[in-house]
C-alpha cells in the first residue's frame, strides 16, 4: 500500500462488504447487487455496460472497480477530460487481444464520460455493442442531457445518491479505527458532536469529509475542537453546477416553494444557488416570472418587488443583492396565488392560434387616411368617456369571439375587487 496516497484512496471499500451507503440500488435483491453477486458466482459471464449517475465522492469509481473484481475482467480507466477517439481504441484494441488470446473480459471505466463529444462517444459503440469491453461510465450530469440517444440505449443507468450523514460518520468512524490504512495510529481525539459536523459539513461527498480528516490529522494538537474541523473543511463546498442539473433543479424548486407559499423553503434555495454562485440575474428573471404566473393580480405589488429587486441586483451587485432576493422571495411566498391571469394569457394565445387573423371590427379600426375613412375604418366609433355611463356597448371583439372569456379573476386577494369590477363593467357594455 502507498502511505502517500490521500486518505480517501487508501480508504476506498475493497469489496462489497466494505461499501457504504447507496442501499436504493445495492440493498439485499436490488439489481446492481444481483449483477454482482451473479459475476462472482459465474451464474452470468459478462458484465452488462452501465453508467453511475451521482454527485461527486458517492462510490461512482468505487462500484466500477468493484464490478471489474466481481468478474475478474481486467480493468483499465480513463478520463475524459484527457482522454481522446485514439486513446479509445487502444484500449479496445488491447480488449479484442484479451479476449481473443485469454478469453479474459475487459471493463473500461470513463470519469466524467459526460465531457465525451458525440465522436468520441460513438467511437465507443461497436465495442459495446460486439461485447468485446464492459463499459461503466461515471457522471455528475444527467445522462438524457449529455449522452447520445445511440450510446445511451446500450447503457443501464444506476442513480447514486449524495451519502446520508449517517453513512458519512461510520465511513469518518472507520478511518479514524483503521491502523492499517487509515488514521488508527495517529491517536485522533474527536468528540462525537465533531464527527456529525464533519460529516453534515461534507454535502454528502465521502471524498470531501475524508480529506477534511486527513488535514486534521496533520495537526500538532491531536484533540479536534469543532473549530479546528471548520478549518479544515475551510468552507462546506456547495454542491451545484450552475450550467448543469443543479442550475434548473434548485431554481425549479425555488419558484414551486414560492407556488406552495413556503418562504422557508423559498429562502432554503435561494440560498444554495446564491452560495453556488449562481448569477443573481437569472434568480431575479425567475422571481418576475413567478410574480406574474403564480400571483398575477391577486397582488399586483409581487411583481413590483420582484423588478425591485432586479433592480437591485444591477444596481448594487454581489454579494449585496442577496437580501434584496431573500425579500422579494418572502414576499412572492407569502402574497395570495392566482394563476388567472396566466392561464388567460394562455388561452388568449392558443384562440389566436386557433382562429387566425381574425378582423377587427371596423368601428376599432384605425384611419390614418382618407382611404381608409372611406373604406369604414372607425366609422361609428364611440369614445367612452362621453357616454353616460363611462362604458360603451359597441362590439369590442372580432365578430366570433363576441362572448369568449379568457380572463376570469378568482375569489382570493386584489382579485376579489377585479371580479367586482369586471362584472360591473360587463353589465354596462351589455345595457344591463
Amino acid at each position: 500500500m502507498n502511505l502517500f496516497e490521500p486518505l480517501a484512496e487508501r480508504m476506498r471499500p475493497r469489496t462489497l462488504l466494505e461499501y457504504l451507503g447507496q442501499q436504493e440500488v445495492l440493498g439485499e435483491g436490488k439489481l446492481l447487487r444481483r449483477i454482482i453477486e451473479d459475476l462472482a458466482t459465474k451464474r452470468i459471464e459478462r458484465l452488462p455496460s452501465l453508467v453511475f449517475w451521482g454527485p461527486p465522492g458517492t462510490g461512482k469509481t468505487t462500484l466500477a472497480r468493484l464490478l471489474a473484481l466481481s468478474c475478474n475482467a481486467h480493468f483499465t480507466t480513463l478520463s475524459a477530460t484527457n482522454s481522446g477517439v485514439k486513446d479509445v481504441r487502444a484500449v479496445i484494441e488491447e480488449a479484442q487481444n484479451l479476449l481473443r488470446l485469454e478469453g479474459r473480459p475487459s471493463l473500461l471505466f470513463i470519469d466524467e464520460i459526460h465531457r465525451f463529444n458525440k465522436t468520441q462517444q460513438d467511437a465507443l459503440l461497436p465495442a459495446v455493442e460486439e461485447g468485446i469491453l464492459s463499459l461503466v461510465g461515471a457522471t455528475t450530469e444527467n445522462p438524457s442531457f449529455e449522452l447520445n440517444r445511440a450510446l445511451l440505449s446500450r447503457l443501464r443507468v444506476f442513480i447514486l445518491e449524495a451519502l446520508s450523514v449517517e453513512d458519512l460518520e461510520k465511513i469518518i468512524r472507520k478511518a479514524l479505527a483503521d491502523t492499517t490504512r487509515g488514521l488508527g495510529n495517529k491517536d485522533l481525539k474527536i468528540a462525537d458532536d465533531v464527527i456529525t459536523l464533519l460529516a453534515q459539513s461534507s454535502g454528502g461527498d465521502a471524498r470531501a469529509a475524508l480529506n477534511a480528516l486527513e488535514w486534521l490529522s496533520l495537526r500538532r494538537d491531536s484533540i479536534v475542537t469543532r473549530e479546528a474541523a471548520l478549518e479544515a473543511l475551510a468552507k462546506s463546498v456547495v454542491a451545484y453546477d450552475a450550467t448543469g442539473e443543479d442550475h434548473y433543479n434548485l431554481i425549479s424548486a425555488l419558484h414551486k416553494s414560492i407556488r406552495g407559499s413556503d418562504p422557508q423553503a423559498a429562502l432554503y434555495y435561494l440560498a444554495r444557488m446564491l452560495e453556488g454562485g449562481e448569477d443573481p440575474l437569472f434568480i431575479a428573471r425567475r422571481l418576475v416570472r413567478a410574480a406574474s404566473e403564480d400571483i398575477g393580480l391577486a397582488d399586483p405589488a409581487a411583481l413590483q418587488q420582484a423588478m425591485l429587486a432586479k433592480e437591485t441586483v444591477d444596481f448594487v451587485g454581489v454579494p449585496e443583492c442577496d437580501v434584496a432576493l431573500a425579500q422579494a422571495a418572502v414576499y412572492l411566498a407569502l402574497a395570495p396565488k392566482s394563476n388567472a391571469l396566466y392561464m388567460a394569457s394562455k388561452q388568449a394565445r392558443a384562440e389566436v392560434r386557433d382562429s387566425g387573423s381574425l378582423p377587427v371590427p371596423l368601428h376599432y379600426r384605425n384611419a390614418p387616411t382618407g382611404l381608409m375613412k372611406d373604406l369604414g375604418y372607425g366609422a361609428g366609433y364611440e369614445y367612452d368617456p362621453d357616454t353616460a355611463t363611462g362604458v360603451s356597448k359597441q362590439a369590442t371583439m372580432p365578430e366570433p369571439l363576441q362572448n369568449r372569456k379568457f380572463y376570469e379573476p378568482r375569489d382570493i386577494g386584489f382579485e376579489r375587487d377585479l371580479a367586482k369590477r369586471l362584472e360591473y363593467f360587463t353589465k354596462l357594455r351589455k345595457g344591463v
